[in-house]
C-alpha cells in the first residue's frame, strides 16, 4: 500500500481542524450549542467523518505502527496552516519541535 491514503487522511484531519477553528470564530450566539451550529461546523464534521472512515480502512491495510506517524504529521500541518489562515505566530522553539517530529516520521516510515 502506498502512502497516498495515509497522507490523504492527514490532509482531511488538518482541513477539519481549520474548519473547526472557523466554526469557533464564526460563532455569535450566547448559547454554546447554537454558536457551533454553522456551515463551518457542518463541513468540519463531514471532513472528520470521512477521515475516520478512511482511517479504519487504512488500519485494515497497514500496521498501526506504519500508519500512526501520519497522525503526527497533523501536529505540524495544523500550526503551520494556522500561520497562513489565522495569522497566528509560531515560535522558533515550536518550529524546532516540528523538525524533530518530521525527523521521527522519516525514521519510522523508511
Amino acid at each position: 500500500m502506498s502512502y497516498f491514503w495515509p497522507l490523504l487522511f492527514t490532509i482531511l484531519m488538518t482541513a477539519g481542524q481549520f474548519l473547526f477553528k472557523k466554526a469557533a470564530l464564526a460563532s455569535q450566539a450566547d448559547s454554546f450549542i447554537l454558536s457551533i451550529m454553522n456551515v463551518w461546523m457542518f463541513f468540519a464534521i463531514i471532513f472528520y467523518a470521512v477521515a475516520t472512515l478512511l482511517w479504519v480502512w487504512i488500519l485494515k491495510h497497514l500496521p498501526l505502527s506504519a500508519a500512526y506517524p501520519f497522525v503526527a504529521l497533523a501536529f505540524i500541518l495544523v500550526p503551520i496552516g494556522s500561520v497562513y489562515f489565522f495569522d497566528e505566530i509560531l515560535s522558533m522553539r515550536y518550529m524546532l519541535g516540528c523538525l524533530l517530529i518530521v525527523g521521527g516520521i522519516i525514521l519510522s516510515v523508511t
